[in-house]
């Protein structure tokens, strides 16, 4: 039980800085800077990423496999659409800054989890 809430603290956080980070680069993609909206925003992206993603995953498997993996792009752009249609405070204005803002915050949190896991092993 330990383990799987500091997974998921650990996911809301870096979620939160790859969503702060796509703000600041992608124009198109905006979300309010203070801290209640943001933490709202990284907090549904969380849930759908540890509850709707398996699904979504399962469904566009073939699509996943013909692609030969970048159809996780496609799952991560789903989910981000998700979270701007279910949240107010997060605006998306284009396919095209949906689609940079799903590889910024891919590649962030890509960044964020290998870092992790690499300082998790010098640990050991």
């Amino acid at each position: 039980m330990f383990r799987f809430l500091s997974h998921l603290i650990f996911l809301f956080f870096s979620n939160l800085v790859a969503f702060l980070i796509a703000s600041y680069f992608i124009a198109g993609f905006s979300i309010p800077l203070d801290l209640k909206s943001l933490s709202i925003i990284a907090g549904i992206f969380t849930l759908l990423n540890i509850f709707i993603r398996p699904i979504i995953k399962l469904v566009l498997s073939p699509i996943i496999f013909l692609t030969l993996g970048l159809g996780i792009i496609l799952v991560n752009a789903i989910l981000l659409w998700t979270v701007d249609f279910c949240s107010k405070d997060i605006s998306i204005s284009s396919i095209k800054a949906l689609l940079f803002a799903t590889l910024v915050i891919s590649f962030v949190n890509a960044i964020i989890h290998f870092s992790a896991r690499l300082s998790f092993k010098k640990a050991l």
